[in-house]
């Protein structure tokens, strides 16, 4: 139990310098300030949110007190016997076991006191099971957490400077979502236009009745989006909290024993230095080509991203430039998705069409090698460094585009010139993307035959309970994911690998937060939070959410540190 230090006076303390307002970067200026200390939060955007903002808005955490209270079984044990598992596959060597015991542990802790604080209003995502549904410890419901809906108006002047996710139907909440099929909802015919993005529909509310705890207009938000805006509504009340906009970190300052004493940013105005206590919030390195390839081993032509673009490795470069250490998490394990590139513009972008009925992944040589609908096998299959399957391409047939369209596309629609390849046949297909076409053929024959069953022996396609409801088509027999690949003309393109803001390596801490050198030792004034800290909680292990929860469990555990009697006096003078 993490001792509640709300009643501390640290007003005599330097201002917690917290660099990144996305999630986890504002939750740690919230609890800083309802603990009697100042937060300044730097920015290198012009807007807030970061990548949490772009995503689904998934809090993942075992044993939580709003699964409980639905009468749903958890426990600790249950909880660590399911990362275990799934963490043995692979690298489980670079497995933290005091920081997988310390998340494990505070994590239900921490949700329930940022909902306790006013910060978020939980509810339990229905119907959605754990990622790995055949691991030791998994559940079909429960731990999946979201925001319940928050409308925008509550934010002020504010509202203008959140990011607003492009990716998900903000707006409508998930219930209404996974009835009819997250492509489905992407491409409402009635639904306003609410955002625009290079190459994705735009899209927004299924109907405007949602009410809000929190006020109700007409701009409910939700996802992401939506658990940003829950707790910007509560930092932006709190006057101890500053949020400074165009703000970028370009150094850690030190004193003369090592520790970190403030930063150094660049701003329109010129640099500024800002001293005291840092904690780095910055996200991960989507957007910094040597990082990508020196940690998924991908060149530009494999690889995007859909996370904003000042995701650029800023942790990593600040933390390596003062001695800090990098942990690695094997790429085969990071959470990528297959994507694209945009329609319009140089943007890329990704969604569930891969996952949909009559689509196919196959390699170079027209094979399928994995089980194409989920994305943990894909990408474990496609970077195997004994065996890896670059270039990778989506291969889809008419069905497909009169059902779903892609991207921009809506069902039935025509696709961009230059975008995709078609042709009449399969063979012709393949000629055209660079596949042998003759076995490109022979791969669609036995997948159709297969699918027509329902089943897919060959690499389990819709054997995941969270894929078949998340990605496919709930409304397609006998199954959501699976369709044969049999009407002409036949479509393909070649997917990029498409990061979403969790690059898994990051910033070496350890359970609490604190960011260790290069021999295992605490730089002392110095904390990493949400992606920027390296993914050794819970190693080669991932679930959706686990990002977000372990974010703002760490956000919960430094915001405590940092305004405890003893531990912020004693990162103000330096001592190491």
């Amino acid at each position: 139990m993490v001792e509640d230090a709300r009643t501390v006076p640290v007003e005599d303390a330097e201002p917690v310098v917290v660099v990144g307002a996305g999630l986890s970067g504002l939750a740690t200026a919230l609890g800083v300030a309802l603990r009697g200390g100042k937060a300044i939060v730097l920015e290198a955007a012009d807007l807030v949110g970061g990548a949490a903002a772009y995503s689904g808005g998934q809090v993942w955490s075992g044993a939580n007190h709003v699964a409980a209270g639905m009468g749903i079984e958890d426990s600790f044990e249950l909880t660590e016997r399911y990362i275990r598992d799934v963490a043995s596959h692979d690298a489980p060597e670079v497995l933290d076991e005091a920081a997988l015991k310390r998340w494990i542990e505070t994590s239900p802790e921490a949700l329930k006191y940022w909902e306790e604080v006013g910060a978020i209003t939980w509810t339990v995502i229905p119907g959605l099971a754990d990622y790995h549904n055949e691991a030791d410890g998994a559940l079909p419901e429960g731990r999946y957490l979201t925001n319940a809906v928050i409308d925008g108006s509550v934010l002020g002047d504010w509202r203008e400077k959140l990011r607003y996710s492009p990716y998900f139907p903000v707006g409508q909440t998930y219930a209404e979502m996974l009835g009819k099929g997250r492509r489905a909802s992407y491409v409402e015919e009635d639904a306003p236009s609410k955002h625009a993005h290079a190459g994705l529909p735009a899209f927004g509310l299924a109907d405007g009745s949602h009410g809000t705890e929190r006020g109700t207009g007409d701009d409910p938000l939700t996802f992401g989006t939506g658990v940003v805006a829950s707790f910007l509504a509560r930092v932006i009340a709190e006057p101890s909290i500053e949020i400074r906009l165009e703000h970028r970190a370009v150094e850690l300052l030190t004193d003369s024993s090592g520790a970190v004493v403030g930063v150094r940013a660049e701003s329109p105005d010129g640099d500024v230095q800002v001293d005291g206590p840092v904690v780095l919030a910055t996200s991960t390195y989507d957007w910094d080509p040597e990082l990508v390839l020196e940690m998924l081993g991908t060149e530009p032509e494999d690889f995007g991203s859909v996370a904003p673009e000042t995701l650029r490795g800023d942790a990593i470069r600040l933390v390596r430039a003062i001695g800090g250490d990098i942990a690695k998490i094997p790429a085969t394990s990071v959470p990528i998705l297959p994507g694209w590139k945009s329609q319009v513009g140089t943007g890329y972008g990704y969604g569930p069409e891969y996952a949909m009925p009559h689509s196919m992944i196959v390699d170079q040589s027209g094979n399928r090698y994995c089980n194409d609908s989920y994305w943990v096998d894909i990408v474990a299959k496609t970077l195997n460094p004994e065996d890896r399957h670059l270039p990778f391409f989506l291969v889809w047939d008419d069905q497909h585009r009169q059902k779903y369209g892609l991207a921009g596309t809506p069902p039935g629609g025509e696709y961009p010139e230059g975008w995709v390849e078609s042709a009449p046949t399969l063979r012709e297909l393949g000629d055209k993307l660079g596949i042998d076409g003759e076995q490109l053929e022979r791969t669609a024959e036995r997948f159709s035959e297969n699918a027509r069953k329902g089943e897919d022996p060959d690499f389990g396609r819709g054997t995941v309970t969270y894929v078949n409801k998340f990605a496919g088509d709930p409304t397609n027999e006998p199954s959501p994911v699976l369709g044969e690949i049999a009407k002409g003309p036949f479509h393909g393109i070649r997917l990029k690998f498409v990061g979403t803001g969790i690059g898994s390596s990051g910033v070496r801490i350890d359970g609490d937060g604190r960011v260790l050198d290069q021999q295992g030792d605490r730089i002392r004034g110095l904390y990493a939070v949400g992606s920027a800290a390296g993914l050794t909680t819970t190693g080669s292990a991932y679930n959706s959410g686990i990002a977000l929860g372990r974010g703002l469990t760490l956000a919960y555990l430094v915001a405590n540190e940092l305004t405890t009697v003893g531990s912020a006096a004693g990162v103000a003078a330096g001592s190491r």
